[in-house]
């Protein structure tokens, strides 16, 4: 199946988006990210949305989004994004301690205008926790 030049405008911009996350461009936040972005049902606006991802910079300092898969239209972008990092301190209330675990977050979006309106994200928090057992 071919994509569409919508799904390839929706994919590529997703891609930049996941660059600027990993180059810790917040500066350039705005280009892919609505005024108004909801993140998990709660409305943060761009502005929530940077002090989310600083305060995840803080508390995962080697914190690196590797895309596994992307599925996207013309409106919505699902993806699996795979993470292998060194929390610090308390993570998804789970006694972390700077160990490095790998995991899984299963990721979707809303686009607006080609801007990320809305996301629902889901980490997959057994994974951690069958990581930390002794």
């Amino acid at each position: 199946m071919i994509a569409s030049s919508q799904e390839r405008a929706a994919t590529g911009m997703y891609e930049r988006y996941i660059a600027c996350l990993n180059g810790r461009a917040l500066g350039a936040l705005g280009e892919f990210v609505a005024d108004d972005v909801a993140h998990n049902g709660r409305p943060l606006g761009l502005d929530g949305y940077r002090s989310m991802l600083e305060e995840n910079y803080r508390d995962i300092p080697d914190l690196h989004f590797d895309v596994a898969l992307v599925v996207a239209d013309e409106s919505r972008i699902a993806s699996r994004i795979r993470f292998d990092c060194t929390p610090n301190g308390t993570f998804l209330g789970l006694p972390v301690d700077g160990r490095r675990v790998v995991f899984h977050e299963h990721a979707f979006y809303t686009l607006e205008e080609g801007r990320i309106a809305e996301v629902f994200s889901v980490i997959d928090k057994a994974a951690i926790e069958t990581q930390l057992r002794p």
